[in-house]
């Protein structure tokens, strides 16, 4: 199975920036979409953003539209999700994930241990 490491979040005050990575550990990952989820503790996890295998695409919540970019590279086998002008409510752990596209459900049946994103007010 493919193995994902998120890395990246951390606390940061409102208005700021962040850059999410994705890692992965197979050569398939330039075959799948792939897609960034959040999870705040107690609620259900949601979708974020995701990309097309060839990066031709993407897709955002609109929570995150204008302000989230998502962008991948194959050759590293690696997502990014560039975050700016954040906002309290973007605090939660990020999680990627391959997606189906177009529902963006979460196509792996398990996930990696996320990254924390923590924005202050």
């Amino acid at each position: 199975q493919v193995q994902l490491v998120e890395s990246g979040g951390g606390l940061v005050q409102a208005g700021g920036s962040l850059r999410l990575s994705c890692a992965a550990s197979a050569r398939t990952f330039s075959g799948y979409n792939m897609g960034w989820y959040r999870q705040v503790s107690g609620k259900e996890r949601e979708f974020v953003a995701a990309i097309r295998w060839n990066g031709g695409n993407t897709y955002y919540a609109d929570s995150v539209k204008g302000r989230f970019t998502v962008s991948r590279d194959n050759a590293k086998n690696t997502m990014y999700l560039h975050m700016n002008s954040l906002k309290p409510e973007d605090t939660a752990i990020y999680y990627c994930n391959a997606v189906e596209w177009p529902s963006m459900q979460a196509m792996f049946g398990y996930w990696g241990q996320g990254t924390q994103v923590t924005v202050s007010s």
